[in-house]
């Protein structure tokens, strides 16, 4: 056989090989979003994952003035760790507990009015910046935002968006192996998809899909932790009424205002009950 069709042969046979590995890399990579039942697409060890997100965690504190509003810090705190509680108590009475095994929340808030946004790392690191407060006027609010952030790290969107880029752009290298050939890029990369982008000048969109699934695991945190999930319909009234022509981040890869809303109603009797159940 001539080199050259040698060659050729050679290579559609390593595309094959590679083909099935990635395929079985993909089905052996699933795992099932609790609350949707979802199965998604997570291919980066959680070591690992946990690992890089502490450290951007620290990088981004480091970066930034936390507040110094002591009423402020204790309510962020205090929604956010309600909310934490909900959601452990929610996955051990379901079987998932070991979804969060390894998270260690801690909430802070950042002194940024410009910037209306919140967010939670994969293993419950967690920052809102003053730019949303007034969007969220109390706890109840604030706990709509912390119930939504929490669903996405629930939910392993992190990992899923993580996976998704890393086999997208970067030729579905492992994490260890993208961070020690391009740690600039790998870094930034780990920053959007953990949700925190925005302060890099980078943000992965979630997809539709994601922004509901956490509307919904949200709702039911919220609700759990003893907060009117009704109230999620009004705040999120009141960030699609934010002036100015550039979105706030927290809406910036967000569903269509009236689709959100609407979507919210349909959840919002089934997150009743959690709430008149946590009342009891």
């Amino acid at each position: 056989m001539p080199v050259k069709k040698t060659l050729i042969h050679n290579r559609m046979n390593l595309n094959r090989i590679f083909g099935v590995v990635l395929l079985v890399a993909v089905v052996w990579g699933c795992a099932e979003v609790p609350i949707t039942g979802r199965r998604s697409l997570h291919l980066v060890p959680e070591s690992e994952l946990l690992t890089l997100s502490l450290q951007q965690y620290n990088e981004v504190l480091q970066k930034s003035k936390l507040s110094t509003d002591n009423q402020k810090v204790a309510m962020v705190r205090r929604v956010g760790n309600r909310v934490a509680k909900a959601a452990e108590s929610f996955l051990a009475e379901t079987g998932h507990q070991d979804l969060i095994k390894d998270f260690q929340w801690q909430f802070n808030l950042i002194e940024d009015d410009e910037t209306a946004n919140a967010w939670v790392m994969p293993g419950g690191k967690a920052a809102v910046y003053t730019g949303i407060l007034p969007f969220t006027k109390d706890e109840t609010g604030l706990a709509v935002v912390l119930g939504h952030e929490v669903g996405h790290a629930l939910a392993n969107h992190g990992n899923e968006r993580m996976s998704q880029e890393l086999l997208a752009n970067m030729g579905g290298m492992a994490l260890s192996v993208a961070l020690s050939s391009q740690p600039q890029v790998t870094q930034e990369l780990a920053m959007a998809a953990f949700g925190a982008g925005a302060s890099i000048g980078v943000l992965l969109p979630y997809s539709r899909l994601q922004e509901s699934e956490a509307d919904h695991i949200g709702l039911i945190l919220m609700a759990r932790a003893g907060y009117d999930p009704r109230e999620a319909v009004p705040f999120w009234q009141r960030m699609n009424k934010a002036p100015g022509s550039r979105p706030p981040e927290l809406l910036s890869t967000h569903p269509a205002p009236e689709t959100r809303i609407a979507d919210i109603q349909a959840l919002i009797p089934e997150a009743m009950a959690y709430y008149r159940g946590s009342a009891k």
